[in-house]
């Protein structure tokens, strides 16, 4: 099987658009974790997650020839979690977030490997995961795209169809609103 990830994204798409599986495969192979984990944070359910990571490639798939190279592919493909993460929780009438469990914690290691140290750092974690869960769900996502996820303030504009200032502004009040609930 050839491997195409010396190409950049829109290559890629293009070379899917007309058919090549591998590249399509490629995408996948590139993203799937970082869709996986934003819709984690999102659903709050590891397996709910994972069926909601495939409908958002399955439906990127099927969507390919919409794509357009104006656009940035990880945007697209973020703004299409984020549509199936919505309907689930409306479907499912789940708004609220939970703490990530224990063996998604491990994966945020401690920077120094003394016991008092690296409990801290859990200790901190979980604070911060209790904090953007009782944030509302516009909060907890833009600041996940933004911070998480690192994507530009451009790229969370076209994924949640906001203005560039919108979205400044927005992440600016749910800082605010993630530190007032980290006080508390």
């Amino acid at each position: 099987m050839r491997t195409l990830n010396h190409l950049e994204d829109d290559e890629c798409v293009a070379r899917a658009q007309r058919g090549d599986g591998v590249a399509f495969s490629e995408l996948v192979a590139r993203y799937q974790d970082r869709i996986y984990r934003f819709l984690t944070r999102l659903t709050r359910s590891q397996d709910d997650a994972m069926e909601l990571t495939q409908e958002t490639f399955l439906s990127a798939y099927q969507a390919l020839e919409r794509w357009r190279p104006d656009a940035r592919f990880t945007s697209w493909l973020f703004r299409i979690a984020r549509n199936h993460a919505f309907d689930w929780l409306r479907r499912s009438k789940r708004v609220e977030f939970v703490t990530l469990d224990e063996e998604v914690s491990a994966h945020f290691p401690a920077q120094t490997p003394e016991p008092d140290a690296a409990l801290e750092t859990v200790q901190r974690y979980r604070e911060l995961e209790t904090a953007l869960a009782r944030l509302p769900v516009e909060h907890r996502e833009i600041l996940l795209l933004r911070e998480i996820e690192e994507l530009s303030y451009e790229d969370i504009a076209t994924v949640l169809s906001l203005n560039p200032g919108t979205v400044k502004s927005r992440i600016a009040r749910a800082r605010a609103a993630l530190m007032d609930k980290l006080t508390r």
